[in-house]
C-alpha cells in the first residue's frame, strides 16, 4: 500500500494544458471528470467504429463470401494484413513511450492525495467510457458475426465479421489494455511497487484467445463445418469473458485507494 504523500509536495508547479485535460479540477481543487476526453473518445470511436460497420455491410454479401476469390484477397485479406501491422505497431510505439517516460519512485510517491485521486477519477472514466464502447462492440460486431453464421453456416477460412472483430477490433482493445496497464504502475503510487493482479488477469484475457482464433479457423476449414456455438472448437472463447470479469477486482483495489485519499482531501 502506498503512503499519502503531504499535500504540500509538488503543488506550487501549475499544472500544463495537458494535465488540466486529463485531471480537470472544480475552483475548489477537487477533481473532475474529463467529459471532454470521454465525449473526443466516443466520437472518435463512433466515426471509426460507423466507417468500420458501413464497409462491411457494402462489401460482405458481394466479395466476402469466398476466401479463394481474387475479390476477398483484395477488399478483406488486405484489410487483415492491415490491422497485423498497424495495432503491432501502435504497441510497439506506445509500449516504449511510456516506459521510458516513466516518473521516478520519488516523484511518484510524492503525488498530493488531490492528484492521486484526480487520476483515479480519469481511470474511473475511462471505464466508463470503454462500458459503452464494448456494449456497442457486442451489439454491431459480435450479434452480426453470429447473424452471418447463421446465414451463410461456415462458408470460407476467414469471414468479413471475423476480420473485424478477432483480428481487429479485439486485438486493438488488446493493445490499449496492456498500455494502460504500463501506465498503471509506473505512474500510481498505489501500484508501483505491487502487481495488480485482476488488472493483469483483464490483460491477459484478449491475449489469451488469439491461440484459440487459429484453432477455431483451421477446425472449420478442415474438420468442423457445422457453426454450432456450443461447439469444442469455440470453448477457449470463454477466457475473453470470464478474464474481463477481474475488473471488478481491479475496481475494488482502486476504491480501497479512493477511500484513503478522500479522507485527505476533505482534511485540506
Amino acid at each position: 500500500m502506498a503512503i499519502t504523500a503531504n499535500s504540500s509536495v509538488g503543488s506550487a508547479a501549475s499544472p500544463s494544458i495537458l494535465e488540466k485535460f486529463l485531471y480537470p479540477k472544480d475552483a475548489e481543487g477537487l477533481p473532475k471528470a474529463p467529459l471532454l476526453l470521454s465525449s473526443i473518445i466516443i466520437v472518435i470511436a463512433a466515426l471509426g467504429l460507423g466507417v468500420y460497420r458501413w464497409y462491411m455491410e457494402s462489401t460482405a454479401f458481394t466479395v466476402g463470401l469466398d476466401y479463394f476469390e481474387p475479390e476477398f484477397a483484395t477488399y478483406w485479406m488486405s484489410l487483415l494484413y492491415a490491422q497485423g501491422i498497424i495495432i503491432p505497431v501502435l504497441g510497439a510505439i506506445g509500449l516504449p513511450l511510456l516506459w521510458f517516460t516513466r516518473p521516478t519512485s520519488e516523484q511518484v510517491q510524492a503525488m498530493t492525495p488531490a492528484n492521486e485521486l484526480s487520476r483515479y477519477v480519469l481511470i474511473f472514466t475511462i471505464l466508463a467510457t470503454s462500458s459503452i464502447l464494448v456494449t456497442c462492440v457486442l451489439g454491431v460486431w459480435v450479434e452480426a458475426d453470429a447473424a452471418w453464421h447463421q446465414v451463410t453456416v461456415r462458408d470460407t477460412d476467414f469471414t468479413p465479421t471475423h476480420i473485424q472483430l478477432f483480428y481487429g477490433v479485439i486485438p486493438l482493445a488488446a493493445v490499449g489494455i496492456v498500455l494502460g496497464l504500463v501506465w498503471l504502475h509506473t505512474r500510481m503510487p498505489d501500484f508501483q511497487n505491487r502487481v495488480s493482479i485482476p488488472l493483469f488477469i483483464v490483460a491477459a484475457a484478449p491475449l489469451l484467445i488469439m491461440p484459440n482464433l487459429g484453432y477455431n479457423e483451421w477446425g472449420h476449414t478442415f474438420f468442423y463445418a457445422e457453426e454450432l456455438f456450443a461447439a469444442p472448437v469455440h470453448y477457449g472463447f470463454v477466457v475473453l469473458g470470464w478474464g474481463l470479469f477481474a475488473i471488478g477486482g481491479f475496481l475494488n483495489q482502486s476504491i480501497q485507494r479512493v477511500a484513503v485519499l478522500t479522507k485527505f482531501v476533505a482534511k485540506k
